[in-house]
């Protein structure tokens, strides 16, 4: 029986054998599910159907059970359904269930299945149950956007330590923890604790569009000082360019008269270059805000903004090093009492 379960190339074929040679050895049920990591309503199972057929009860007989319903056709018209949302169909529901997926393959000539087998054919078509990304279109036309696109990706190509580029925004940062997933253990859920009054600051980051580093300030409100703050340090660091080329979207700040005010008095060494209408996606400075939030902000336990703020300022002087550590393998960051 042990040969037989070494040499079947069925895995489960092969603990069925090991649970009757178990068995033969007098172990109790609950042993030999535990030895075996295995149900104990396995055990009890194969005893039975070993007892009643001998070896060829242990025989797996799904083969038996005729063509499969759910073929190579079935798959395809699964991945063609996906594709779209149930109203696209004529349903009132807006998202997908297994129940509704099997409806609907059904409507399309395929074979009526269960939501057990609609779920094999999800995991065998690698589809995920996945959480939608929130977007506005551009208001702009198609031509007139791409347009602009192409040049500001030209002007980034074009990027030189006399003519730098840098593409900038700014983040929010709360003392209430986003919340995200993270692994954990069978029957166990994480638990955050948040300190019920939330508290704000902001931060406003330029990023180099060929070296990547980081130049950032923090404060209190977002408003056009806050913008103006982040400019003069993006001069004075780099005092030796001819002109600092900023890519940012529309916000209001960066285009107030405070700001106008505080380019001039820069002459022509400060220029702006403005994203069409909601285009974050252009902005590449938003995989910074993403990866501070994935590294610092999410599911956090600090008990203070004054502690947060520490690990926000921390990794943000660090992010031009992620080539050499990424920032979530990195050792915790200290904070002083």
């Amino acid at each position: 029986m042990l040969r037989h379960a070494e040499t079947c190339g069925d895995p489960a074929l092969a603990l069925r054998c090991r649970i009757v040679v178990h068995l033969s050895l007098k172990h109790s049920q609950p042993s030999i599910a535990k030895a075996l990591l295995c149900a104990p309503s396995t055990v009890s199972r194969t005893r039975r159907a070993f007892l009643r057929e001998g070896e060829a009860g242990l025989r797996d007989r799904r083969s038996e059970n005729g063509v499969c319903k759910a073929d190579l056709a079935f798959d395809f018209c699964l991945v063609d359904v996906l594709s779209g949302s149930p109203q696209d169909f004529g349903w009132e529901r807006p998202t997908w269930t297994r129940e509704l997926l099997a409806l609907e393959l059904a409507r399309r000539g395929q074979p009526q299945v269960s939501v057990s087998t609609m779920g094999r054919a999800l995991a065998r078509i690698d589809a995920k149950l996945k959480r939608p990304k929130p977007v506005v279109c551009c208001p702009w036309p198609s031509r007139r956007r791409n347009k602009v696109l192409r040049e500001l990706k030209r002007l980034a190509e074009r990027c030189d330590p006399d003519e730098p580029v840098f593409y900038g925004d700014e983040v929010d940062l709360h003392l209430n923890p986003k919340i995200g997933p993270d692994w954990t253990l069978p029957g166990q859920r994480r638990v955050v604790v948040t300190p019920g009054k939330n508290v704000k600051r902001y931060a406003a980051g330029a990023l180099h569009a060929t070296t990547r580093r980081l130049v950032f300030v923090t404060g209190e409100k977002k408003t056009s000082a806050l913008f103006c703050q982040l400019l003069w340090k993006l001069v004075s660091t780099y005092r030796r360019a001819r002109r600092i080329h900023l890519i940012l979207d529309n916000f209001i700040i960066h285009t107030s008269k405070i700001t106008q005010r505080c380019i001039d008095q820069f002459g022509d060494k400060v220029v702006l270059h403005f994203l069409p209408p909601y285009c974050p996606d252009e902005n590449r400075i938003e995989r910074v805000w993403l990866d501070l939030h994935a590294n610092v902000t999410r599911n956090h336990r600090c008990k203070s903004m004054d502690e947060l703020m520490q690990r926000i300022v921390a990794f943000l002087n660090d992010y031009s090093d992620q080539d050499e550590l990424k920032p979530s393998l990195r050792p915790a960051i200290p904070i002083a009492a």
